[in-house]
């Protein structure tokens, strides 16, 4: 199995880390980053929440823009998808 990393999603909202964490761990990125808002805002431990969420945000990495090793050829611009046919 290939060792996955936790990067910041290039689809951010506001630092990537909600949407990072649902593509680590392959959930629906809506309901990663609903849940992570009511977290984050529970009535009196609101500054707690934040400061988790920046403190993520500074840690966890952004994702690199070329990797020499890529597992998902859906995002790779360099596949061309089609039927070929020999005449």
């Amino acid at each position: 199995m290939a060792k996955r990393t936790l990067y910041k999603s290039n689809e951010k909202v506001i630092s990537g880390v909600l949407g990072g964490i649902a593509e680590y761990f392959e959930w629906d990125k809506s309901w990663v980053r609903l849940i992570g808002a009511i977290l984050i805002i529970f009535p009196g431990q609101i500054l707690l929440g934040v400061i988790i969420y920046f403190i993520a945000a500074a840690v966890i990495p952004e994702k690199p823009s070329h990797t020499s090793k890529r597992d998902d050829s859906e995002d790779d611009d360099s596949v061309i998808e089609g039927e070929f046919h020999e005449k």
